[in-house]
């Protein structure tokens, strides 16, 4: 794995050994990436939930984004995400919360909302959509955000939840995104004019 531009471009990211942390490949993150900053460049405060070795939230730093909280339960993984920000010189912009995602969504007090929130939850997770719901109901996202949700082609999501409307769609071999944001009244009525779903080319093999 490697930052792929920005600040920290090629920095190479350590990865916890073993199959218990899956990260996104980088073939796919160049393609969310591309999607992303079709929207504008990355500024702002970024959530990084189901964090990992924290590489989508470092590649947000490194392209610009003011902030970084990342959030992962398991604490060697917690360990490798704080290495991975001194490599990349991006510590002093970010905070590591060692804790399940449920209760990190359902911490206490006022809390400033995200620009951005990514969520790469372990692959075909059964419980994906309850966590996107429980993301729309801590009123974590700015009224302008995008929430990213990295998922498998086994797993079909719906186009809205709650508020939240799918905006974007992309496969990449056996991998998926969908990108959300906060619908209006109106915009939710016009979704068949906004939602665009692509499947792009695997480059396997």
């Amino acid at each position: 794995m490697r930052v792929i531009t920005g600040t920290a471009k090629g920095h190479r990211l350590k990865a916890p050994k073993g199959l218990g942390t899956r990260p996104m490949l980088d073939r796919v993150k160049e393609a969310l990436f591309s999607v992303l900053e079709g929207y504008g460049p990355i500024r702002g405060r970024v959530l990084d939930l189901y964090a990992g070795t924290g590489a989508l939230g470092i590649e947000c730093l490194s392209r610009g984004a003011s902030w970084a909280d990342f959030v992962e339960y398991k604490a060697h993984v917690c360990q490798i995400i704080r290495e991975n920000l001194e490599h990349t010189r991006l510590a002093d912009r970010a905070r590591v919360f060692q804790m399940p995602v449920e209760r990190f969504l359902h911490r206490q007090g006022p809390h400033e909302k995200y620009d951005i929130i990514i969520m790469d939850p372990p692959y075909a997770d059964p419980a994906i959509e309850a966590t996107i719901c429980a993301v729309h109901d801590a009123d974590l996202l700015k009224d302008t955000g995008l929430l990213v949700v990295g998922h498998s082609p086994r797993v079909e999501l719906d186009d809205r939840y709650q508020r939240f409307h799918r905006r974007k769609f992309r496969r990449l071999g056996d991998s998926c995104f969908s990108i959300y944001d906060l619908a209006t009244d109106d915009a939710a009525d016009r979704s068949g004019e906004t939602h665009d779903q692509s499947v792009l080319p695997s480059t396997d093999g």
